[in-house]
């Protein structure tokens, strides 16, 4: 099969890569990009563990091809923070306790930092709809919302600092 030329940037990275029409970005992530932290979990969109942001939204990268990603700016959990200075969402989560075995983690705190994007100041109600497309079999989700309105606080106090 005739692979084609890809270019996208991801975590502001300017990448390129040769794939398969039908390879998905997950798999352009992961195995060509040596990008792992979006998850392979269900592989049918209904689980979340490989929800990235491309070009201002979340995707599901395991139902996105990687020819449609061509030229897509790119977010990744490894484009919100670095082990030394982590996202607030990130911090967030640890305090928080908004994880456990830690596998949707990745595409949690990445569909999180959308929702957070998009509605500064949700409810809990909110929040919980916001992250429906993501599966956690460990939590119960009580903490994983609690992360994300923690950090939203944050978030919002920090702004409002800056002015």
């Amino acid at each position: 099969m005739t692979k084609m030329h890809i270019k996208l940037t991801v975590n502001g990275e300017p990448k390129e890569v040769l794939a398969e029409p039908r390879e998905l970005l997950i798999h352009t992530l992961r195995e060509q990009l040596n990008i792992t932290g979006p998850h392979i979990g269900c592989e049918t969109s209904h689980c979340g563990a490989c929800t990235v942001e491309m070009n201002g939204k979340s995707v599901k990268s395991c139902t996105v091809f990687a020819a449609q990603a061509n030229g897509a700016e790119i977010t990744t959990i490894e484009g919100l923070g670095t082990p030394d200075a982590l996202h607030v969402l990130q911090r967030a989560f640890r305090e928080h306790h908004g994880l456990q075995c830690g596998f949707c983690t990745p595409g949690m705190i990445t569909r999180a930092h959308r929702l957070l994007q998009e509605n500064p100041n949700p409810t809990e109600e909110e929040v919980r709809f916001g992250i429906s497309g993501n599966l956690c079999r460990c939590t119960g989700y009580q903490n994983i919302v609690k992360s994300i309105l923690a950090a939203a606080a944050e978030m919002n106090a920090m702004k409002e600092a800056a002015e």
